[in-house]
């Protein structure tokens, strides 16, 4: 009877589909530099299974008009200092040029060697692309990775956010709960 209860659990096990780990992250985007005036926000989709970034970022009232933008990672201390560029070389694609507001949105292959700059594909993914990626997702984990756009009036970078991890809606809805029950407990102890 035990080995047939045993071997229904691990069938019902085997079927339950395998998830995708999707993290989301968010950043107010503000001014770098002082006397910039830009802000903006960038919304970051990581997909663990599919290996990709999706960004999605919006701004608006830049000092000068757009260059370049990039991911840049990992800096020495959570949401301070500078760093290199990690995403990509250059500026990300398709990223719109010579403009004061925008939008941008697109998705990255993070398991292409040329989604990454060789410089962090060698100093902080030890030369490969598991590494790199690895150490890109810990980046934005920890608070040590960047967002940032560069203007002509800011060439170093104009305005820039480090994202969060944005917790998950079924996250919230179980601090919910428990912030209920702790309620419903203390009003019991009142009575």
């Amino acid at each position: 009877m035990k080995a047939r209860i045993l071997g229904l659990l691990a069938l019902g096990l085997c079927a339950i589909p395998a998830q995708s780990a999707i993290i989301q992250f968010d950043a107010a985007l503000g001014p770098e530099a002082a006397g910039a005036t830009g802000s903006g926000t960038v919304f970051l989709t990581v997909d663990s299974s599919a290996r990709t970034l999706f960004i999605d970022a919006a701004w608006a009232g830049l000092s000068g008009t757009t260059t370049v933008a990039h991911i840049h990672c990992c800096t020495a201390t959570a949401e301070a200092g500078t760093v290199g560029v990690a995403v990509t070389p250059g500026t990300l694609p398709g990223f719109p040029v010579g403009v004061q507001s925008g939008t941008y949105t697109r998705l990255l292959d993070l398991a292409l060697a040329e989604t990454y700059t060789a410089t962090f594909l060698t100093n902080f993914g030890g030369g490969t692309v598991a590494g790199a990626e690895a150490a890109l997702l810990t980046g934005l984990l920890t608070g040590k990775a960047y967002f940032n756009i560069h203007t002509t009036a800011f060439p170093g970078g104009e305005i820039r956010g480090f994202p969060s991890e944005v917790p998950e809606p079924g996250t919230l809805a179980l601090l919910g709960l428990g912030l209920f029950g702790l309620g419903l407990t203390r009003r019991r102890v009142a009575c």
